[in-house]
């Protein structure tokens, strides 16, 4: 995930059409759709979570931070809430703003400000996956999962990205992660490996080879550009069945393949020499925009004016 977000492109009208906005002059809201509520207090205990928040992981030490707060200044911002169905235990459904709601409760708060908006079930995921990315809140597993349930609701990766700020690349590379074995999410998910070394495993196809480089990892605290070398390295020595798609053997020519050997370790990346007849073409992937201004910076390093 990047260190950095920026705004969130077009926001959420990327991924919920709005109605029809009022003209300016008519004071009246839109017909069917009923503006927000002003803040008021509700009962802790008529809030049910939101079903589908797509953050599963709660730090147990930010929650006791954040619980000391409420208790000394008490909730600055207050939560988004929907009316629950009929029939529901709770008269209320969070929306966004569950963390503040939890630590309110561990606050021993009896209420909690809330502003009530009229939001439709399918929108429920979208908007609280927008409130968690804005905060950098969750991790690449939570991530992946929040967009595989969006794409699965209808939206491209395109429009998932552009709502949230990130790349489509960055859309797609979280939902590979899915391809990972549950215990190795299980890792990702918990820090045991960053979004880099599960880049590094993809690479990997063989499930038992897949998780002794895991292994490595963590007992050895390998580096990610260590990851992906150790990576490419069993993937190469991998049978030609299971070597990844578009896979090229080395060069027959010990020259060709000692040089294809260097520029792999000085670019950390996957590099190919292709040559027949003494002509031929030099193959260096790439995974990103970022990884491609890393890449050409170091091709062109030492470049005269």
């Amino acid at each position: 995930m990047p260190a950095h977000r920026t705004a969130l492109g077009r926001g959420l009208g990327a991924l919920i059409p709005e109605r029809p906005r009022a003209p300016v002059a008519d004071p009246q809201p839109s017909p069917g759709r009923r503006e927000p509520s002003a803040p008021s207090d509700i009962p802790v205990d008529q809030i049910a979570p939101n079903p589908q928040q797509p953050r599963r992981v709660f730090d147990e030490g930010e929650l006791e931070r954040l619980a000391s707060s409420i208790r000394q200044h008490g909730l600055l911002q207050p939560v988004v809430v929907r009316k629950a169905h009929p029939g529901a235990a709770q008269r209320y459904e969070l929306v966004v703003g569950e963390r503040r709601w939890r630590a309110s409760k561990r606050a021993g708060r009896e209420t909690i400000p809330a502003t009530i908006q009229d939001v439709t079930p399918s929108a429920l995921l979208r908007l609280a996956l927008v409130e968690n990315v804005q905060r950098a809140d969750l991790n690449p597993m939570e991530l992946a999962h929040a967009f595989q349930a969006l794409i699965a609701s209808g939206a491209s990766q395109e429009e998932v990205g552009e709502a949230v700020g990130l790349q489509r690349s960055t859309v797609a590379n979280h939902l590979r992660l899915l391809e990972l074995a549950p215990e190795l999410q299980g890792d990702v998910e918990a820090g045991a490996l960053s979004m880099g070394h599960a880049k590094a495993l993809l690479q990997v196809r063989r499930p038992v080879a897949r998780r002794r480089l895991r292994d490595r990892i963590v007992a050895e605290g390998l580096s990610v550009r260590s990851a992906e070398a150790l990576a490419r390295r069993l993937d190469e020595s991998a049978p030609a069945g299971l070597r990844r798609p578009g896979h090229q053997p080395a060069p027959a020519d010990p020259d060709l393949a000692q040089l294809e050997a260097q520029l792999r370790e000085h670019l950390q990346t996957r590099v190919r020499i292709v040559s027949k007849a003494g002509r031929g073409r030099i193959e260096i992937e790439f995974y990103g925009p970022e990884d491609l201004h890393r890449v050409s910076t170091s091709l062109l390093e030492g470049r005269r004016p």
